[in-house]
């Protein structure tokens, strides 16, 4: 991150430190080569320039006088989408705000994405390919939708034959745990899933599902000492079937298998994949394999195949229900005017914060236990989408992308890095996912304190207006259970969010160009035994490789 200042959330404009040092909003992020490129269409365009116009106007407004001229401010600034309550009152912005953000969303044609994602179009214009996730969901082009149906029947079949005994393993034991090798979206989602729906919904019968995806080696060895292989099933899930990470893994579980059971193992290996040979020849017989769709991205998967895990573990009733959830929030987003549209709200609201606030960094605070994955799955979700520097026609961005996204679960954060947010020097919007309380008095403690934060990291401290400002953003999800169906509709509400940033950014949202150089470094480094590390490499590297025992 940037050692340059940021901007000190107070009303005093003239007490901002980036104007102290001549800053204009809008420069290019840093590391990008000025001269390059002339200002992109997107930030030269008439309404990134009205919205910058706009900002330097707002600069001395502090939310607690927003809310004081406007007694309707937080009935204002609310939605209902699906099952989910929203509210975006306690954000740096007046009705002109929203008129000229939206202004934007027009201006770069988020309703034309929006059609062109959904008939099927290869928006993923690096890779050729469709991003057709809701299709899973129940939108989408009719054959899409087909396909994704036979997949998932194909994968309730094969549930079903797991969970009632009827497939066992080769010494005729059913299987009572089940290892889930993957590693991005092919883990974090399916992950997530289990951890936060598994303790009140997993029925008696269904299996230990144990996940996989580091290839340190405690992560896999330690789930695999509770198992025993004649009642183990491993499922391996890799979109190409060469992801090296999850190959190793999966190496290392075959082997253990082969060690307990001998040499057949193959009816306790299942794979989820586009590339059957691979898998067929990696010893998954033919009708243990399931299909992933080839628009289907990895880190927008966890609705489709790769959430066999999901299905095993919490039914079939369960994984249906996380379906329609977000296919709510797939209704919404299709349909919903802009100026009500809750995932366009939000992505025009990080477009604000970042690119014309300079706020480097967004915070998720789940008040959850059972969410604690939800920061994790985030950065993978928006970082690795909109962690970009170039826009869809290969050029250099002229305007700031993802923000660095973390968290974790309230109230221990606010024992932890709430401080920084309250009187710290960084602008850090968040979001404060909230599920309302039940009849347990810590559970209305916990819900109390979300909001409680929300209210000071807003109004500020009255006695303490130099050390405790306020004027921090944040957007309030209200979940009125967690349950399958909210938890659905929470991961699509983000997954859209993310996409109407890459529209408003003109970036690639769906391909991660950046993941790919490091794998190939990686293999390069990863010679046959005694060899050397590659000459071309740089003098630390090899250094680094020596002592590593690389050479």
């Amino acid at each position: 991150m940037s050692g340059k200042p940021h901007h000190h959330p107070r009303s005093d404009a003239h007490n901002d430190p980036l104007d102290k040092l001549g800053h204009t909003r809008g420069h290019p992020p840093h590391g990008v080569q000025q001269g390059v490129a002339s200002h992109s269409a997107v930030s030269a365009s008439p309404e990134w320039q009205a919205l910058a116009a706009h900002q330097r106007s707002q600069r001395g407004t502090h939310m607690r006088d927003l809310f004081a001229a406007d007694p309707q401010r937080a009935q204002r600034h609310a939605i209902e989408a699906g099952p989910l309550f929203i509210d975006y009152s306690k954000h740096r912005i007046t009705d002109e705000t929203l008129t000229l953000l939206q202004r934007l969303a027009q201006a770069r044609d988020v309703a034309g994405w929006r059609a062109r994602m959904l008939a099927g179009e290869a928006i993923n214009t690096s890779e050729s390919r469709a991003a057709l996730h809701v299709a899973l969901r129940g939108s989408g082009p009719a054959l899409a939708q087909a396909e994704a149906r036979a997949a998932l029947e194909h994968m309730r079949t094969l549930s079903a034959a797991i969970r009632s005994g009827a497939w066992k393993g080769v010494t005729g034991k059913p299987f009572t745990d089940i290892i889930h090798i993957g590693i991005g979206g092919s883990d974090l989602g399916p992950r997530l899933a289990v951890q936060a729906l598994a303790a009140p919904l997993a029925p008696g019968n269904a299996p230990r599902t144990y996940f996989a995806a580091n290839i340190d080696p405690h992560e896999l060895d330690d789930a695999l000492r509770l198992c025993d292989p004649a009642s183990t099933l491993v499922i391996v899930i890799s979109k190409s079937f060469s992801t090296a990470e999850t190959l190793l893994n999966a190496r290392h579980a075959r082997d253990w298998l082969r060690a307990g059971l001998g040499a057949d193992v193959g009816a306790h290996l299942t794979a989820v994949t586009n590339n059957t040979a691979a898998a067929a020849q990696f010893g998954v017989a033919a009708d243990q394999i399931l299909s992933m769709p080839e628009w289907a991205g990895g880190r927008f998967s966890l609705w489709s195949t790769a959430g066999l895990s999901i299905l095993l573990t919490l039914g079939s009733e369960t994984f249906d229900a996380l379906l329609a959830g977000a296919a709510e929030i797939d209704r919404h987003f299709i349909e919903t005017p802009f100026e009500r549209n809750a995932p366009v709200l939000m992505a025009l609201l990080s477009v604000w914060y970042g690119n014309f606030w300079d706020a480097q960094i967004h915070a998720v605070l789940p008040y959850s236990k059972r969410l604690e994955l939800l920061p994790d799955y985030l950065q993978q979700l928006e970082m690795e989408s909109n962690g970009k520097r170039i826009d869809r026609q290969g050029k250099p961005v002229t305007h700031a992308t993802a923000p660095v996204i973390f968290g974790g679960t309230g109230a221990n954060s606010q024992h932890s890095f709430h401080q920084l947010f309250h009187q710290g020097t960084h602008l850090v919007p968040s979001d404060f996912v909230v599920t309302a309380p039940t009849g347990d008095a810590r559970s209305r403690m916990l819900a109390v304190n979300a909001v409680a934060q929300t209210a000071a990291l807003m109004s500020g401290d009255a006695d303490d207006p130099v050390g405790t400002p306020g004027n921090q953003p944040s957007t309030t999800i209200l979940l009125p259970a967690l349950n399958p169906r909210t938890l659905g509709a929470l991961l699509a509400l983000y997954e859209h969010k993310v996409f109407v940033e890459g529209v408003l950014w003109n970036i690639n949202s769906f391909d991660q160009p950046g993941v790919e150089l490091g794998k190939r470094i990686a293999t390069a480094l990863l010679p046959s035994p005694g060899a050397a590390s590659p000459p071309a490499m740089d003098s630390s590297t090899r250094a680094l490789m020596h002592r590593l025992g690389g050479t």
